[in-house]
């Protein structure tokens, strides 16, 4: 993500320096369209005094992963909720008229910062896994903002929510808005470590502290210098290393096993845990002291079923992204099979997303992906009212028919018994005209 495109999104374009390719979108949602299309690294925000703080603010949660560069009238700069805004998202601010040298030099800057970022991430920000903090619902819009927040900060972190659900993500999402994305992000899983290896693992040995220890190794705690280290499942973490773990929140240093000098590590402590760590203290299987060190700032990543309107973009991101593993006949998801997923409620979250979808793209016969391709048609259907009933059995019968009739308006029209703008009608009434659909042909001339 590091070639020469910005993404500018308001009216009165400056001059750019020559070499910049230029996608201007005059309102978010035309950049959001553009973004899709094609991604970019790069932001150019430019803001008119008629434009809403709040509109905007939304726009740049969305797109966080963006360096972005925001050109302002002077006097917006005396309001709280823009200054907040640049604060919160943007790496540089211009005030107009901008200086085209200035602003060459910003976006240099932005560039290099983007191509820090890639490496440091290892993905774009359009990443599989990045797809669980997109999205509208109020849930995740809420949590990415918490995200900013708190990335700001330099205390310790401590991420709940329920397995699948996207705590890693939340916690690269904290890293790469923190002062510290230079600096490396460690992850760990506390339950995946053998409790024989675990101390070694997190805080080193010396040489020749136990039989094998052939020389010095820095543990991965030593290795997240200058960045932050994530300790997921922080629960599972043995009684023994939770007290050593504290030691090392005070006083910011470490010994490794074996070893009689102290090592001073600047790394920054997110945690995450499936359980409720507040029920774990008080059975005394996690420190009291210890979950108030974590515990400074919270943050709750949503269930997948609190995120009911991020669940089919979220289905079409996966088909789109896996797209290497499906069938070329295959073109998307059936209306039983959206309904299905809309009216499921995803206990394995995210990842039981991913998998039910990647499974349905390699299973799936036909052209749609089926409710039973998902695995989420199990025996009778639940009751329905009429009006629901109705609905759903008109929508089968467009869907099969266009499937008959090669995705041709005309002749799944002639098919159904209807005319071509009464099925028009019907294709929008029930949203099966959207751009994430198969096209269609008209077929008129047939």
């Amino acid at each position: 993500m590091t070639t020469k495109s910005i993404l500018c999104v308001g009216v009165g374009v400056p001059c750019l320096p020559a070499g910049w390719e230029l996608i201007a979108a005059a309102t978010p949602a035309e950049a959001r369209r553009h973004f899709r299309a094609r991604p970019c690294a790069i932001g150019l925000l430019l803001v008119q005094e008629t434009d809403s703080c709040e509109d905007l603010n939304a726009f740049l949660l969305d797109h966080w992963a963006l360096q972005w560069i925001a050109v302002l009238p002077p006097a917006a700069l005396e309001q709280a909720c823009w200054r907040q805004l640049v604060r919160d998202h943007c790496i540089d601010y211009h005030t107009s008229p901008v200086d085209s040298e200035r602003l060459r030099h910003a976006l240099g800057h932005a560039l290099g910062m983007a191509a820090l970022r890639a490496d440091a991430d290892g993905a774009s920000p359009r990443a599989v896994g990045d797809a669980t903090l997109t999205g509208q619902s109020a849930a995740i819009t809420r949590l990415r903002r918490q995200i900013v927040k708190v990335a700001a900060a330099s205390a310790p972190v401590l991420i709940w929510g329920e397995s699948g659900s996207g705590k890693e993500l939340a916690a690269q999402a904290v890293h790469a808005h923190s002062p510290r994305r230079k600096g490396p992000f460690v992850p760990i899983n506390c339950g995946a470590i053998p409790a024989a290896l675990i101390q070694s693992e997190l805080f080193g040995h010396e040489r020749g502290a136990f039989t094998g220890a052939a020389r010095d190794k820095r543990g991965l705690i030593e290795s997240a210098q200058g960045g932050s280290i994530f300790l997921d499942e922080i629960g599972d973490l043995p009684m023994e290393l939770q007290a050593n773990l504290l030691r090392f929140l005070q006083e910011k240093t470490i010994y490794r096993v074996g070893g009689t000098r102290s090592i001073a590590v600047d790394a920054r402590v997110i945690a995450a845990s499936h359980v409720n760590l507040t029920q774990a203290v008080q059975r005394g299987a996690f420190r009291e002291d210890l979950y108030y060190r974590l515990n400074v700032l919270a943050l709750d990543v949503p269930p997948l079923r609190e995120r009911r309107d991020d669940l089919m973009p979220l289905a079409e991101h996966f088909f789109h992204t896996f797209s290497s593993e499906r069938a070329p006949r295959l073109k998307g998801f059936s209306s039983r099979a959206a309904q299905a997923i809309r009216d499921y409620d995803w206990p394995g979250n995210v990842r039981e997303l991913i998998n039910r979808v990647r499974r349905a793209m390699v299973m799936a016969e036909g052209r749609l992906i089926l409710a039973q391709d998902l695995g989420l048609e199990t025996g009778a259907p639940a009751p329905q009212q009429l009006d629901d009933a109705r609905i759903r059995a008109e929508r089968d019968a467009i869907d099969a028919s266009l499937l008959r009739a090669g995705r041709n308006i005309t002749l799944a029209a002639r098919d159904l018994g209807v005319s071509r703008m009464t099925l028009y009608r019907l294709l929008a009434k029930h949203g099966m005209a959207g751009s994430s659909r198969p096209s269609y042909t008209d077929g008129q001339s047939e």
